[in-house]
């Protein structure tokens, strides 16, 4: 096996061009246990934990967070500006993990539980990819495009996440067989942006990809008092039960469809509440 150790995206699209077919490691969180349990055995490895670029992150009226940067950094060093993401972080893994898995990490094997990525839905977020012929930008729901699938090319790497800083209440709910260290049954994040008159509602576990309930979000934004970032308990009701019709669970060894789409319902109105406090 041969093993690149690049510490510049430019020298780590080179080992990429030098070893087609290379698996990309960063935080190696999901591709340690695919190779412990014999799932994958790849010929050729692209470490990426010493390109130090992957790991900077920028708040501005951009938010831009490189593919490196780590769940312990968003627990911790982006809590204030990011709190959904924060809490999403906050229930991934043990310590250890959260110091060792990364964003990039979460968006690439396209999970359908990834805990990030209904946040990084109902952020509206894209995702910037690193290739031969440059940079391309994709939105997150045209880069995921089914459990485990995405629109990476051959040679790529995904160089950072990126999304319009939103201000107003950020909020992510799980529920699980316990409070963390557990794959979701099913999540939900909501992001109230005052700015752009607009209530992102993020679903994850409850489908394919993650996914955003448009109809709710269309339907309750007409009803929020955007000046006191408030809505009534019918609104709240109404958009919770549009986003349990938005999901498209599955039945598996975790939980039922039906409990699944239960779920979405109680968490996003539970999510509202806190948001728009009625």
């Amino acid at each position: 096996m041969t093993i690149a150790r690049p510490r510049t995206v430019a020298d780590a699209l080179d080992a990429l061009g030098a070893l087609p077919g290379a698996q990309l490691l960063a935080g190696g969180t999901d591709l340690m246990v695919e190779i412990n349990f014999g799932r994958r055995s790849p010929d050729d490895i692209v470490a990426l934990r010493r390109v130090a670029e992957l790991g900077a992150f920028e708040v501005g009226e951009e938010v831009v967070l490189g593919a490196g940067v780590t769940y312990s950094v968003l627990e911790h060093d982006l809590a204030d500006e990011l709190p959904a993401l924060a809490a999403a972080a906050r229930t991934v893994g043990s310590p250890q993990i959260r110091n060792a898995g990364t964003v990039g990490g979460n968006v690439g094997t396209a999970s359908p539980a990834g805990d990030t990525l209904p946040v990084l839905a109902a952020l509206d977020a894209a995702v910037t990819l690193a290739g031969p012929e440059g940079d391309r930008t994709l939105p997150l729901d045209a880069f995921i495009t089914g459990p485990k699938r995405t629109a990476i090319r051959p040679g790529e790497l995904i160089r950072d996440v990126r999304f319009r800083r939103p201000r107003g209440p950020q909020l992510f709910l799980k529920v699980g067989p316990r409070n963390a260290m557990v794959i979701s049954v099913a999540c939900c994040a909501v992001v109230v942006d005052a700015d752009r008159r607009r209530v992102g509602i993020g679903l994850g576990s409850v489908g394919p990809r993650p996914l955003r309930a448009t109809a709710a979000e269309d339907a309750l934004a007409p009803l929020v008092d955007w000046d006191a970032l408030r809505a009534d308990r019918d609104a709240i009701q109404r958009a919770a039960a549009l986003s349990a019709e938005a999901a498209e669970p599955i039945t598996d060894h975790r939980a039922t469809a039906d409990y699944r789409r239960h779920c979405v319902g109680v968490l996003v109105e539970r999510a509202l509440t806190r948001g728009l406090e009625p």
